[in-house]
């Protein structure tokens, strides 16, 4: 049977803690908790559970925050969790089952990630795939029998189990905050160019599309961005300059994903400005590419209850009442990428 640290990070999670720990401490056989600056009863909750509670200054980084919790791990694999996640009854057999039987040469085991798009702010799917538990020390090995060469990819194995994620409220305001302070530090890698843009379209407020807009825009020149980074840039750049009222550079921002064979959320933003221009005809026309005729780039919705939405609200102001009910019902019904 292999051995598990539990690492994490908390900060006034007086709420949820002890719900958390209560479903996975009799799986572990070490907790580690660091606090980055609790002012509530989050370090007496932890200290039910364990004796190994750290402090750790926070600098506005949560790779760093994690790092320093992984240090601390002694035992063969880390368990990463946060407050608000949870193990059901039949996931903590599995999480038993998985403990008991799993092999040492697995690096990475991978679990669902389930409610996702409850109070979620970059998620498109309420389920999917996560890696959670990691082996604390690698070894590398050979293989090959000729032209041998050392392993570098982990051995990863997908599990059963079900963590659910009980995310008590959006924090969306927090990491577009975050977001824009790590802007200021220079480019960002491709991965968080797309959350970014991703969690701007899922959950950002007007404000922070606004604020955001001159980030973009500067991407859209950035020849070191591929097609995609720049068609992403280029969808929250005019998406902030339609909701800043700037047609030129609405359609300038338009066009380039338009030229680059669209998306779902450019068809949604020419939707929203003939909508605005009181063109419903013509709004229709994008609301329907957006639906029917388009992929998603960044948020899934974009393609389906949101446009629904929109060529509901368009027919009825022209007065075409059955049409606007029957998109109303079809925006209501969609789920996961399904219309009607």
């Amino acid at each position: 049977m292999i051995t598990i640290s539990l690492c994490m990070i908390v900060k006034n999670e007086e709420k949820i803690l002890d719900k958390c720990l209560s479903c996975v401490a009799d799986l572990m056989d070490e907790i580690i908790i660091v606090d980055t600056g609790s002012n509530d009863r989050t370090k007496e909750i932890a200290a039910r559970y364990t004796d190994k509670i750290y402090d750790f200054t926070w600098i506005h980084d949560f790779s760093a925050a994690r790092n320093y919790a992984f240090s601390k791990a002694s035992k063969e694999y880390i368990y990463s969790a946060d407050a608000d996640e949870l193990l059901d009854e039949t996931n903590r057999e599995r999480f038993r089952i998985l403990k008991q039987e799993l092999l040492t040469e697995i690096e990475i085991v991978q679990m669902y990630y389930t409610n996702q798009l409850k109070h979620g702010s970059v998620y498109n799917y309420d389920k999917e795939y996560r890696p959670k538990l990691f082996k604390r020390v690698r070894s590398f090995t050979w293989i090959d029998p000729i032209h041998e060469t050392v392993r570098t990819q982990p051995l990863v194995f997908d599990s059963e189990i079900e963590i659910i994620h009980e995310q008590e409220e959006s924090h969306a305001s927090r990491d577009l905050e975050a977001f824009r302070r790590v802007c200021e530090d220079g480019p960002l890698s491709s991965r968080l160019h797309n959350l970014y843009a991703r969690e701007l379209f899922i959950a950002g407020s007007e404000e922070d599309v606004i604020l955001a807009g001159p980030f973009f825009e500067a991407s859209c020149e950035d020849t070191q961005r591929s097609a995609e980074e720049i068609k992403e840039a280029a969808c929250v750049a005019a998406r902030a300059a339609r909701l800043k009222g700037d047609e030129l550079k609405f359609h300038k921002y338009a066009m380039k994903v338009v030229a680059c064979d669209g998306c779902a959320e450019i068809c949604l933003e020419l939707g929203y400005f003939y909508m605005s221009e009181e063109d419903y005809h013509e709004a229709v026309v994008w609301f329907y590419n957006a639906a029917f005729e388009s992929e998603s780039l960044l948020d899934i919705r974009c393609r389906g209850e949101k446009p629904l939405h929109g060529m509901a609200e368009c027919y009825k102001r022209i007065g075409m009442e059955a049409q606007a009910a029957e998109y109303t019902r079809m925006a209501e019904e969609w789920t996961d990428g399904t219309c009607g």
